[in-house]
């Protein structure tokens, strides 16, 4: 999360008095994300936001990342735009704030007729399947205890732009529109 999210999450967690509520930061150094071309970070309070757009406007795969995870599928929405494949990045911090709004704005971040999805997860997948449907890819790290840097995890387990670009793939090619030389699998 960047300067400008941790913020908007942090006056959205001091403002629920309704229920429990908490965040967490990050201390490896990850970067930060241009507002002036991405997403304003206002998307937080709503739990899953746009954070970057397709670039035509209409999205054929949309990445979901969290926190640090964020960084990979940006990484991997420049491959596959390359690659001529327009790719939206969704920014979902809290998966439960995002199920608690309306159809109407969940349906202009996670459009039905994108069908091809891909969460990014330094966690486990369970979960994500909701968000990424019939058609999607978990990319995820099923394990815990590995400890070191982030990016040398992220590369030794293969929480990378290219695997995500694989499980992209193998999205689109579940639809029949397959692209690219893999599938993932």
């Amino acid at each position: 999360a960047d300067a400008n999210e941790v913020v908007v999450a942090w006056r959205t967690v001091l403002g629920h008095t309704d229920r429990p509520a908490g965040l967490c930061l990050t201390r490896q150094n990850v970067p930060t994300f241009d507002r002036s071309t991405c997403g304003s970070a206002e998307g937080v309070a709503r739990g899953g936001y746009i954070l970057a757009e397709a670039s035509t406007g209409k999205p054929e795969v949309i990445l979901i990342g969290t926190g640090s995870e964020v960084q990979v599928a940006m990484a991997a929405r420049e491959l596959l735009e390359a690659d001529g494949t327009p790719t939206r990045v969704v920014s979902m911090p809290c998966v439960e704030w995002f199920r608690a709004q309306d159809t109407a704005y969940q349906q202009t971040v996670l459009p039905s007729d994108a069908q091809a999805r891909v969460s990014v997860e330094a966690a486990v997948s369970q979960g994500w399947h909701e968000w990424v449907g019939a058609y999607g890819e978990c990319v995820a790290l099923e394990h815990f205890g590995a400890s070191a840097p982030y990016a040398v995890l992220y590369e030794q387990f293969g929480l990378t732009a290219e695997r995500v670009v694989a499980a992209a793939q193998a999205s689109l090619s579940r639809l029949g529109r397959t692209r690219g030389s893999t599938t993932g699998n």
